[in-house]
């Protein structure tokens, strides 16, 4: 089965159940601070989990693009890809886990036809913040599964969130396919190592909130929240070994006359599928030092060193780009809208970082002079600093015969490792379900924010990134020059004249083709039959918005403008603050 066929039979099958089909959100998440980019389909749905009603109901399923950076070191292997597309279906406070399993069981066995005695499922053991999921194992087994096919795991493995230190959360139950791989040992069983159990689908089951003292009470909206990896279960469905085997990337191996087995194209073709699709994004992302834009660097210039580990000559990475193009963009229509950006920032990325090399060259002679090894902390400086992969340090150093204190370089990354994890948890803290006061009322001042520059700055400026908490907004526009002082002043008057005024913040339901009729101030990217909320403050902003938004605009208070910078060619940024 080919993947557009599993995608579409999952649609199907949901809507004819009476889900919403609604459409990918972008890898950029907006106004979520938590997170860098989208890694699973529940992150754009935060707000609706809570409580707040989403305009296509309380039934909903997608497929949902996903960026994960965290196993980047795994890339290359059988099942590890950067971007990657997840199959989900919502409870909104609707069914909760009968019809989840029920339907999960009879899409599997009827829709993929999979063999019933292959499939085993796993649910939560119970600990002293909750009992034994009892209940999910029941209806497993009145589906037909013996219990010999059912696993009891702990929170570890069968439990899912809060996102942050506090919200909802609960048990999971999980479903893997037996692969008929020799058991490495008796105790052999779904999450066990040695990858005899693939899993192919998680039903999560949000039925308590985590409160501040560290307690597990009932929600009143109960949730289901399920995933199901396109490129996992794509190459499970054709019997392949590995997901670089399937149709997902074989196109882009022959761009590239390599074969699917090679680790090092392997890593190539999935780093620029994923720098397109970022690049590609409707919330976009440019090269940087930091951020998302650190990650995409990070991502073109290790698909450059291994090009040059294979002697491909660098015109290939634009040519595998418009290869993801072509395979992905009637899924994502802003993929073609976008593709001259796409190529023109790779190259332009690409030859940057030839110019890094040769000054990272220039750093390394420096280093090595009157010296018969290289130490840890300067191979780190090569490798952090001007991109240089730990094999071409050895190799550099070997050439002019000197050593390479490869255990100092080694513990310095994991020193940066650490740090990098310690900034990773401190940026998660704050959770995913931040719906407090505060960043309601900043998130509100972001629309008059867009607005008055528009207006001062008498240009379509477009949104390309917005990042709050509750102490602050961080707003990224597209705009090709630094904004004078007056004009910051212009625009910083403008969005207080607004709050001044009382203006009441009115929320509308519509079609996308009807808000787009309407003025309304959005992405669009395609056609598309579902529906979106509106937001009109006065008669002043009109935008196309999934919230929060206070009620009225004199909730806001006093608005100031802290800093504006470049972070990109073409990028500015705005942090300001309410006081």
């Amino acid at each position: 089965m080919k993947a557009e066929e599993l995608i579409k039979k999952y649609l199907e099958f949901f809507k004819k159940r009476e889900h919403t089909i609604i459409r990918s959100a972008p890898l950029i998440p907006e106004n979520d601070p938590t997170v860098l980019f989208t890694t699973a389909g529940m992150h754009p749905l935060v707000p609706y989990l809570l409580g707040q009603a989403h305009p296509g109901g309380k039934r909903l399923a997608d497929v949902q693009k996903c960026i994960r950076t965290g196993d980047i070191e795994d890339v290359g292997d059988n099942t590890h890809s950067t971007f990657f597309e997840m199959l989900g279906n919502w409870s909104l406070g609707d069914y909760f886990k009968k019809e989840s399993l029920t339907w999960s069981y009879e899409f599997l066995t009827n829709e993929l036809k999979l063999d019933k005695s292959k499939l085993h499922v796993t649910v939560f053991a119970g600990d002293n913040d909750a009992p034994r999921d009892e209940e999910s194992a029941k209806i497993w087994k009145s589906l037909g599964l013996p219990g010999s096919q059912i696993h009891y795991l702990p929170k570890e493995d069968n439990w899912w969130g809060p996102a942050g230190e506090t919200g909802p959360c609960g048990p999971d139950s999980e479903i893997f396919v037996d692969t008929g791989k020799t058991a490495c040992s008796k105790d052999c069983k779904p999450g066990c190592k040695c990858a005899r159990f693939v899993e192919i689908w998680n039903n999560v089951f949000m039925q308590y909130n985590k409160t501040k003292d560290g307690k597990y009470e009932e929600l009143k909206q109960k949730n289901i929240d399920t995933g199901m990896g396109v490129e996992r279960t794509t190459t499970m469905m054709q019997g392949k070994k590995s997901v670089y085997e399937t149709e997902l990337f074989t196109p882009l191996f022959k761009v590239l006359e390599q074969d699917s087995n090679n680790i090092s194209a392997r890593i190539i073709v999935d780093h620029i599928k994923a720098a397109t699709m970022m690049l590609g994004d409707e919330k976009g992302v440019l090269p940087g030092k930091s951020g998302q834009g650190y990650v995409l660097r990070r991502l073109i210039r290790r698909a450059v060193r291994y090009l040059e580990k294979l002697n491909i000559d660098k015109k290939k990475i634009s040519d595998v780009s418009k290869e993801v193009i072509k395979m992905y963009k009637e899924r994502y229509a802003n993929l073609e809208s976008k593709k001259d950006f796409i190529i023109k920032q790779l190259n332009k990325e690409v030859d940057n970082f030839y110019n890094t090399l040769s000054k990272g060259l220039s750093k390394f002679n420096q280093l090595i002079k009157d010296k018969c090894e290289l130490t840890g902390e300067d191979a780190f400086l090569l490798y952090q600093s001007f991109g240089f992969p730990i094999e071409m340090i050895i190799e550099e150093a070997k050439n002019n015969d000197v050593g390479a204190d490869i255990t100092g370089f080694e513990n310095e990354l994991a020193k940066h490792q650490e740090l990098s994890k310690a900034g990773a948890d401190k940026l998660f803290k704050g959770g995913l379900a931040d719906n407090s006061e505060e960043t309601k009322k900043l998130h509100t001042a972001t629309h008059l924010l867009l607005e008055a520059l528009r207006r001062v700055l008498k240009s379509d400026v477009r949104q390309r990134g917005s990042n709050i908490t509750a102490e602050r907004l961080r707003f990224d526009f597209k705009f090709d020059r630094k904004l004078e002082p007056d004009e910051l002043k212009k625009v910083e008057d403008l969005v207080n004249e607004q709050i001044k005024k009382a203006l009441p913040v009115k929320k509308e339901e519509m079609t996308f083709e009807e808000a787009k009729k309407a003025g309304a101030q959005a992405e669009f990217e395609g056609k598309y039959k579902d529906k979106v909320f509106v937001y009109s403050i006065g008669d002043f902003s009109k935008e196309v918005c999934g919230g929060p938004h206070v009620s009225n605009t004199k909730e806001l208070g006093s608005f100031r403008i802290k800093k504006e910078e470049s972070i990109a060619a073409g990028v500015r940024r705005i942090k300001a603050v309410l006081e």
